[in-house]
């Protein structure tokens, strides 16, 4: 049934095209914590804002490899374009955008049984890493082996020759407004204040709410990319908060609700971090190739993996 369900999401989040599904994902966050904090029944984060209806691996990743292989047919302009609708009059984008749904579904919950620690002795089960955002990259990185023509790393041009890789102009951008080593910091600061602080004052309510309250920054960056989808020069953050609501929720679950302020400076912390990760992969997978290779991703798997290790280095789990 969820194999099936997964089809349609990666189907339709093709028709509506990767960014606005991923706008979709962030409110569907604002429903599962507010259907959370009512004490409802029905897990709505699992299902739906992170399931086959909106999850990112399945819907966003699913609409990427249908915008590849669209780019690839000549029915689109560019398989990066991740705003566009996928609808160009033929359906079989569509029908890859659904494949590769399926696909999300299958690859993340072979990871999430692979890169969690068995439960011992008065010991939890531990996620290793974020298997979401690792799937949308490894679906990202499939979807430009099959239908791209850059290879993995891209095409450099004679100009970006000149310029060297790690040195975005023209074209080979990702975010410009943001791309600056200054102006990325200063958002990665905000942004994980801003995520650590909802940790902070959801765990001074009940300890319990730990388990979604990091997923709330991460709701309003996806949410707000609605900006960059009206045209506007928009903030992309999610690789910020998130982290900086798990580093945040880290230091809550190792010291206790007192060390608010702690657990705000770790936040801001590992927002910087999945700031500059988020440029480096850029740098590294994106703005030189053919179809999307999701930057915020690869920086939220890398910054959950640290965060998660420095917690069994610590001992804090």
């Amino acid at each position: 049934m969820l194999l099936l369900a997964a089809f349609g999401g990666g189907l339709f989040g093709s028709a509506i095209g990767g960014q606005p599904a991923f706008i979709f994902t962030g409110f569907m966050v604002f429903i599962g914590i507010g259907t959370s904090l009512s004490g409802s029944d029905y897990d709505f984060l699992t299902n739906v804002a992170f399931g086959p209806v909106f999850g990112p691996h399945i819907s966003f990743a699913g609409a990427v490899a249908a915008a590849a292989y669209a780019a690839r047919m000549g029915q689109l302009d560019s398989g990066r374009d991740i705003a566009a609708p996928v609808m160009v009059g033929s359906p079989t984008p569509l029908i890859i955008g659904g494949l590769f749904g399926m696909g999300g579904y299958l690859v993340q919950t072979a990871l999430a049984a692979l890169l969690t620690t068995p439960a011992g002795a008065g010991r939890a089960a531990v996620a290793l890493t974020d298997t979401v955002a690792l799937t949308v990259a490894i679906s990202a990185i499939a979807a430009r082996l099959i239908f791209g023509r850059t290879g993995l790393f891209g095409s450099m041009t004679e100009e970006a020759n000149e310029r060297g890789r790690f040195f975005p102009g023209g074209n080979q951008a990702w975010v410009v407004h943001q791309q600056g080593l200054v102006q990325s910091t200063a958002l990665g600061l905000g942004s994980g204040l801003l995520s650590g602080f909802a940790v902070v004052s959801f765990t001074q309510i009940n300890p319990d709410y730990v388990s979604f309250a990091p997923i709330l920054g991460f709701g309003i960056s996806a949410a707000s990319l609605i900006m960059l989808q009206f045209g506007f020069d928009g903030p992309v953050t999610h690789h910020m908060t998130l982290p900086g609501g798990l580093a945040a929720a880290a230091v809550i679950a190792g010291m206790g609700v007192e060390a608010g302020a702690l657990a705000l400076v770790a936040g801001a912390l590992a927002g910087i971090g999945g700031a500059l990760f988020g440029e480096l992969y850029s740098r590294l997978f994106l703005i030189h190739g053919d179809t999307h290779v999701d930057p915020p991703a690869f920086a939220i798997f890398t910054m959950t993996t640290i965060v998660v290790l420095v917690q069994l280095a610590t001992g804090a789990y």
